[in-house]
């Protein structure tokens, strides 16, 4: 494969996986969402739709986004699997931060074979989701999504299990690591403002008060 064919296989692949996310997160895989996820223009990403199109790898819907076919994804699945594996692999072997491990395991993502993967997760004993908590597609390309909902629907005095992180911004995993809200942990929402305004959480015994939206990327099991 020459280094150009390699770029472009590349970029399927990010597409591919961008649209899975932002569906995952959001409910819908927007070309405004895809250019400010990728950090390309919009004209790059309805010119780099249109290849995947004719590829059969997408489907384009007027006013509601983009769907993958089941073509896409599947392409899709095996780079999250890839993808989500490395970030384990930078946290648990090579002792990163969880906050560091995501635009890392973007690069490591394109260059890992079937083979390298399958037998890192042998070495990481098999591990069912991220550092995140969001789940790692099977060698067979099916994922298993845990029950959840974003901590912001939660009401005052009710409790949750924090399930996982959407999102992956450094920034965001670094704030709600110091406030030690990581997967696993117990979460109560004590107060809620009117007309949208920031919930207080309590966390092992701290109150924080967190934003609409920070709260919405935050994925709890009620408990």
């Amino acid at each position: 494969m020459t280094r150009g064919e390699e770029n472009q296989s590349e970029t399927v692949e990010m597409y591919l996986q961008t649209i899975y996310r932002l569906k995952e997160t959001h409910g819908s895989a927007r070309t405004s969402s895809m250019a400010s996820s990728l950090g390309v223009s919009m004209g790059a990403v309805t010119n780099t739709l249109a290849s995947l199109e004719k590829q059969g790898l997408v489907q384009r819907r007027a006013y509601r986004g983009v769907d993958l076919t089941p073509r896409g994804e599947t392409v899709a699945l095996r780079v999250l699997r890839r993808h989500r594996l490395a970030e384990r692999l930078l946290t648990e072997v090579l002792g990163m931060k969880w906050s560091e491990v995501h635009e890392l395991a973007c690069r490591l993502e394109h260059a890992m074979t079937d083979d390298v993967i399958e037998a890192l997760e042998k070495l990481l004993r098999n591990p069912k989701t991220c550092p995140h908590g969001n789940p790692i597609p099977t060698s067979a390309g099916k994922i298993k999504q845990a029950k959840s909902e974003p901590l912001n629907k939660l009401k005052p005095t009710q409790k949750g299990i924090l399930e996982k992180v959407v999102g992956e911004k450094a920034d965001l995993l670094r704030y709600l690591a110091s406030l030690g809200l990581v997967p696993g942990v117990s979460v109560r929402v004590e107060e809620k403002a009117p007309f949208d305004g920031p919930i207080i959480v309590n966390v092992r015994g701290s109150r924080y008060a967190l934003g609409q939206q920070v709260a919405s990327l935050i994925r709890v099991r009620r408990s």
